[in-house]
């Protein structure tokens, strides 16, 4: 580092804070040397990770309105209300807060010691916050980052808000979205996987935050649920996500595919129009663990496939293959005790209202069935009326077995008729849980341990013709746009960085792991990549990618790609 005396204002552009010129500041040297060589008077400091704000349940995730809570933390807590820092706590008080209109009270000890305007924040600078009597995977529930408190529609309710850097968050995720038995590169593919998923442009889970902590985004436990090797693998993918073209993915995944997975277009609707099957995505399409699998996309083959257990990734999950059993008049409880919830989703036609008695099922028809087996639409025949459902969710739900929904709708019906004609019991052979469209959890796991792949691999097996690498930025005359840093790690060293140079930019200043660098541009080509593997080391590396301002008023996208050892279209 080295200490330079400012003898202007300064403006720290991340931050916003103005440094008085007799102050001194400790700024790294190869900062400097880029605000040197690129024409500006200004510092930019390296980007810290994005921030998630994270919706935080009660306990069963019952509900993520609270009327009260009671807030700790192991080190200090200062608490802040629009950014006006208000009063510190010494660790370990509890401090009660309840809402009366659109204030909040804390108390502690019983007594009232704040009247603070929402919002509130805690903050915790060397310390995890926690919130009492709350428990997640049997563990007093802290959290990394701060949270907020929010006030919500209702009279005297509000969210609790966990308002971290993406980076940390996932920490909290990965090891409770996959057992860290599995493996440090299924880990790591699952790092990726939710990197991708909190990073993707998306409908908000309410106004408040973006996504909450449970299975309706992605698990998030917090702190006290992390583990050493699950947080290795979010360390040895900092900075990694998964594209197409220039575009994040949207990385689902599932816990068991049962071998076969399954196009998006058939398995979602679409959000808004609520179109299905809805339009395709290019990178999450039909496959099979093995390619000598054939199409299951007929009652046959499907038939032949889950009432078998062929040798596939998903082998070792207890939900590879499965089987239900109803009575006739089992089944026909459970249809017509879930079908006006279910019909209330719009895909159940005709519409069927609480209430409103189905008529007897004479018999299940499978109409449709995606590549995987899965179905997407199927006819409940009765002596009323035939009503089509759709949407695997919808089925899922619809069929349910002793009051739970069916693990999957890779399945296969088996009807039995009595003497007289009449159904007399119905057997389903499924394979698979969860949507089973992208990465398979458990097939993640058997190709890291039992096949000895790599995070990459998984990932592009998984997800058809992606590349790993760092988010795109644009660089431009902008100064917010000017300067970007990318950390990334490397198994190999070998890394690309791959440039649209659509306005004929010349050159880049660059700093890469301390080496300072023009990368000279081809602007005969728009798209420039260029190999930067003999400036980067195995682990983590640091790029720093600067705009020259004097080529004047241009911009260039660009990403950092990571380059394997193997051949891309193994799988």
């Amino acid at each position: 580092m080295r200490k330079l005396a400012v003898a202007l204002f300064i403006n720290i552009l991340m931050f916003g804070v103005t440094v008085n010129a007799n102050q001194v500041l400790e700024v790294p040297e190869t900062t400097l040397h880029i605000a040197r060589n690129a024409g500006y008077s200004k510092i930019v400091t390296a980007p810290s990770s994005k921030i998630v704000r994270v919706g935080i349940g009660q306990n069963n995730f019952t509900s993520y309105e609270w009327d009260s809570a009671e807030i700790y933390a192991n080190a200090k807590i200062d608490v802040f209300s629009n950014n006006e820092y208000l009063k510190s706590f010494e660790s370990g008080t509890i401090i009660k807060l309840v809402r009366i209109g659109q204030e909040f009270i804390l108390s502690t000890g019983g007594a009232e010691v704040l009247k603070v305007p929402s919002p509130v924040r805690f903050k915790s600078d060397f310390g995890l916050l926690g919130i009492r009597n709350l428990k997640r995977a049997g563990r007093d529930a802290v959290y990394r980052g701060q949270l907020e408190i929010v006030p919500c529609t209702k009279n005297g309710k509000f969210h609790i808000v966990n308002v971290i850097p993406v980076e940390e968050y996932l920490k909290g995720v990965v090891p409770n979205e996959m057992p860290v038995s599995f493996g440090l590169e299924a880990l790591k593919a699952q790092a990726v996987a939710a990197r991708n998923y909190v990073l993707s442009p998306r409908v908000k889970a309410n106004p408040n935050y973006d996504v909450v902590d449970s299975v309706a985004s992605q698990v998030y436990f917090g702190a006290n649920t992390e583990k050493d090797l699950s947080n290795q693998a979010v360390s040895e993918t900092s900075g990694i996500v998964a594209l197409y073209g220039w575009d994040l993915i949207l990385a689902q995944y599932s816990s068991t595919a049962g071998g076969y997975t399954e196009s998006f277009a058939n398995a979602f609707s679409d959000p808004k129009t609520k179109k299905f099957p809805s339009d395709s995505k290019p990178y999450l399409i039909a496959k099979p663990d093995y390619p000598n699998f054939k199409s299951l996309d007929t009652d046959e083959a499907a038939a032949e496939f889950y009432k078998s257990r062929p040798e596939s990734f998903d082998v070792n999950s207890r939900y590879y293959r499965w089987e239900r059993e109803w009575t006739a008049s089992e089944f026909q409880s459970q249809i017509q005790a879930n079908i006006a919830a279910q019909s209330a989703t719009g895909f159940i036609t005709p519409t069927v209202k609480v209430g409103e008695t189905i008529g007897e099922i004479q018999a299940i028809n499978v109409l449709r069935r995606g590549e995987s087996g899965k179905i997407i639409e199927l006819e409940i025949q009765t002596d009323n009326c035939n009503y089509i459902v759709q949407k695997e969710l919808v089925i899922r739900r619809l069929f349910k077995h002793q009051g739970k929904a069916l693990p999957s709708a890779n399945l296969v019906f088996e009807q039995k008729y009595d003497e007289s004609g009449k159904l007399d019991s119905i057997k389903a052979y499924g394979g698979g849980f969860g949507h089973g469209v992208g990465m398979s959890q458990y097939g993640a796991g058997f190709m890291a341990n039992e096949l000895g792949k790599s995070f990459d691999e998984i990932l592009k097996h998984y997800y058809s013709d992606i590349i790993l690498a760092t988010e795109p930025e644009i660089l431009s005359s902008m100064v917010s746009q000017i300067k970007t840093v990318k950390r990334f790690w490397t198994k190999n060293g070998k890394a690309n960085l791959v440039v649209d140079n659509k306005y004929g930019l010349e050159y880049l200043d660059a700093v890469i792991n301390g080496y300072d660098e023009k990368i000279v541009l081809d602007i005969s080509e728009r798209y420039n990549v260029i190999d930067i593997s003999k400036y980067l080391q195995k682990g983590e590396n640091t790029v720093t990618l600067v705009y020259p301002v004097e080529q004047g008023a241009k911009a260039v996208k660009l990403y950092i790609e990571l380059v394997s050892d193997y051949d891309n279209n193994e799988n």
